[in-house]
């Protein structure tokens, strides 16, 4: 007769310290709701020169300013960081970029061809209520192009994540963003002397009509001549210091 050997229980598994460290960096992670919010107040301090170029800052100060925890804000910056907008220095801080007419013009190289890009897709994919809601958008903006600048940028960064969706490009608008941040910043600081913010507002609201018309062709050459335009505006404010 053979033995029956006896039933073993069964031990829970063992939580490995990868495991732990996983949960804890899970427990740590913020809402993603408030992580945004502290993104966008952040980047438009930064935008509005509150922040200034050059300067350094604690998280915990950010923290307080904001009235937002630590952790949304740590997750903020690292996306900032992303932007080219902050630089984090260990055991330093987060120091604010420096604005630099000859990186502006660099980066402009890159958004003339994602511009045209996701322009283009944005034609060709938008949905019909998508269009309808592209046509409103442009109507607003250029209704601001007399309106408070900060509104108007507001305004403008929403438009350009709609449109980025629209164009259905996960990639494309990942690279974009960066350059939208850095281009309102140096347009906040120089937008006073070119006193251009009617034709800003219609050279956007150009290439938003035929994206939502669906004309793919036009929306490209739309999107090359806000390009042409921003690059003259760029250069000109280096004659502007000369």
């Amino acid at each position: 007769m053979l033995a029956l050997r006896p039933k073993r229980t069964a031990k829970p598994p063992r939580t490995s310290a990868v495991s732990r460290t996983r949960k804890t960096e899970r427990v740590a992670v913020a809402p993603p709701a408030l992580a945004d919010q502290a993104r966008a107040r952040l980047e438009e301090l930064i935008v509005k020169l509150e922040l200034a170029p050059g300067s350094i800052w604690s998280e915990l100060q950010l923290s307080e300013r904001l009235g937002i925890g630590r952790t949304p804000i740590r997750e903020a910056l690292q996306r900032l960081e992303s932007e080219h907008l902050v630089r984090i220095l260990p055991r330093l801080g987060i120091q604010i970029t420096d604005i630099n007419v000859t990186q502006q013009l660099l980066l402009l190289e890159v958004r003339r061809v994602l511009e045209r890009l996701i322009a283009e897709n944005a034609a060709r994919r938008a949905m019909p209520e998508e269009r309808e809601q592209l046509l409103r958008m442009a109507d607003t903006l250029e209704a601001m192009g007399n309106a408070d600048v900060l509104k108007f940028l507001r305004y403008h960064y929403d438009i350009k994540r709609y449109i980025a969706a629209c164009a259905r490009n996960e990639f494309a608008a990942s690279a974009i963003a960066p350059t939208h941040a850095m281009s309102r910043r140096f347009y906040y600081l120089h937008y006073r002397k070119a006193h251009d913010l009617p034709v800003a507002a219609r050279h956007h609201a150009t290439v938003i009509r035929a994206i939502a018309l669906g004309e793919q062709s036009r929306a490209g050459a739309a999107a090359d001549a806000l390009m042409d335009y921003v690059e003259e505006l760029t250069r000109a404010t280096v004659m502007h210091k000369s």
